[in-house]
């Protein structure tokens, strides 16, 4: 599995030699390093609304318009897109093929333990995909457990752990690589739901007209009776903490000023998704 794509070319070479990842001193050097540069290599997943390349091949969605707005605002101006598959990003990161994720991926304390996190910028439910009339009457995980379903999933992604944690068998979890394989794979019949956020899930669906497919009302998956909030952010290496918190800071001012919603809004994010939370909430467990 390739750990990241250069977009417009062809998979990186296993071999590659990757830059150097050491922090360098208290709280790490890499902001200095990207001023330096001017550029920053932005990893990504191609799941629509969070990160994906347009019909004229620029990288946009969520996660990377607010990386570029706060990047901008530090002093760096140039981005580089980085595909990996999902499950490939936080390796990909560490191994220094690219700088940051910018995929909108959920702060878990799983994943808390491997990288750091900024605070999020949005907070979304989640929801089922659906053959139409939903015909087995799915509407949560534990609808999934209780129908005896088969729940399609990304490979990587929170939902295929949140799967495993409810019980449901390894069996009927159908790991996808990506967003547009699940969705084939409910069409096809291989999994009866896939999960998502809604959002990914209206936007998918836009670009797929009579799918014969319809959405689930949202929820929030409650694991072990912890309610597993959708709040995602943007992953750096460990030790890396100068740029989170430079980061963090200009993220809230824009917040503060509304340029955060402004800027996602065109993705179908409203204000219902934008969140205070933050990523010391989401990786201590402590959200609430």
């Amino acid at each position: 599995m390739s750990l990241g794509l250069a977009v417009g070319g062809g998979a990186l070479a296993s071999g590659c030699t990757s830059i150097s990842v050491a922090a360098g001193g208290e709280g790490g050097n890499l902001l200095d390093r990207l001023r330096d540069s001017g550029t920053v290599r932005m990893g990504f997943a191609n799941e629509r609304p969070f990160g994906f390349i347009d019909a004229e091949g620029n990288l946009t969605g969520e996660a990377p318009e607010i990386g570029k707005a706060v990047f901008r605002r530090l002093g760096i101006d140039s981005f580089e897109p980085k595909l990996a598959d999902f499950s490939s990003l936080i390796p990909g990161l560490k191994a220094g093929l690219f700088d940051v994720i910018a995929a909108g991926m959920y702060i878990t304390p799983e994943r808390c333990a491997e990288i750091e996190f900024t605070n999020p910028d949005y907070n979304a439910p989640a929801a089922l995909l659906l053959r139409r009339g939903n015909p087995l009457g799915l509407s949560d995980l534990d609808s999934v457990v209780q129908k005896r379903a088969r729940i399609g999933v990304l490979t990587g992604s929170v939902e295929q752990g949140y799967a495993a944690d409810v019980g449901v068998p390894n069996g009927r979890i159908i790991v996808f690589p990506d967003q547009s394989s699940g969705i084939d794979g409910v069409r096809a019949g291989r999994a009866d739901c896939l999960m998502l956020t809604r959002l990914s899930l209206v936007s998918a669906l836009g670009e797929r007209p009579g799918s014969g497919l319809e959405i689930g009302d949202t929820f929030i998956p409650v694991v072990k009776g912890e309610k597993q909030y959708g709040a995602g952010g943007f992953g750096f290496r460990k030790g890396e903490t100068a740029i989170v918190r430079e980061f963090n800071r200009e993220l809230a001012a824009m917040k503060e000023s509304g340029e955060v919603l402004r800027t996602v809004r065109p993705f179908g994010f409203s204000r219902d998704e934008m969140t205070d939370l933050t990523a010391q909430q989401l990786c201590t467990g402590t959200a609430g």
